[in-house]
């Protein structure tokens, strides 16, 4: 009997001990010196705000700003005919991009045009339509197309052709009618003016905006 209490005893005091013992983690939280530090106050969206200019906490972007990896939005709408036709690139492109306009137009362009731009494409050649589309290549109403209208009929689409705005981003359309307008320049259109070299760099690195008419500079704020 006196054995059996013994180990009886034993066991309880193991288990005191493990209980007591915390593994050297410290388990009394202490106390916080300055708590408004460590626990900041913090405000819903859409709420009034004392620390903020205007008393709200949600704030607008600054003026100009561009979230990364994106480019300014377009603002003029699809009754804007004149001030697209007057529209220009606000990019400059390099041979690389020049590629990557190519291979674009490729993919979403060259099943109707065709990859020559020549309009023969295959859903025409197929029989599929009844028409051929567009020659960009050497037709001569293309060949004189202001970039901007072209810009225009991809943004909102242009009679049988549906809107590719959700298939290519603002920078992307404007690669695309790069790879075009220097196409058209060796099949008797217009010089070729799109393309970047030395002194092309400065003004391409600046963040600009579109508007009618031409490009805005929104750092140096010069038209």
């Amino acid at each position: 009997m006196k054995k059996k209490y013994l180990v009886t005893l034993m066991v309880a005091g193991a288990a005191l001990f493990a209980a007591c013992n915390s593994g050297n983690i410290r388990r009394n939280p202490g106390k916080t010196y300055a708590p408004d530090m460590t626990y900041s106050r913090a405000y819903d969206a859409y709420t009034a705000n004392p620390v903020t200019h205007n008393g709200l906490t949600s704030q607008a972007p600054v003026t100009g700003t561009i979230a990364r990896g994106h480019a300014l939005p377009d603002h003029l709408t699809e009754v804007d005919t004149n001030a697209y036709n007057a529209l220009q690139s606000p990019y400059k492109f390099s041979d690389k991009e020049m590629e990557e306009g190519k291979r674009l137009f490729n993919i979403y362009c060259g099943i109707c045009h065709g990859t020559d731009l020549d309009g023969n494409g295959p859903l025409y050649a197929s029989g599929k339509f009844a028409s051929m589309p567009a020659n960009l290549k050497s037709g001569a109403a293309y060949l004189v197309m202001p970039a901007g209208k072209m810009y225009h009929a991809i943004m909102y689409g242009k009679n049988m052709m549906g809107s590719y705005a959700a298939q290519l981003d603002v920078h992307q359309r404007w690669m695309v009618i790069a790879y075009i307008k220097k196409i058209q320049s060796e099949n008797g259109g217009a010089p070729f003016t799109m393309a970047l070299n030395s002194k092309d760099t400065a003004a391409a690195a600046a963040p600009v905006s579109l508007v009618a008419g031409g490009v805005k500079d929104t750092v140096n704020n010069k038209k």
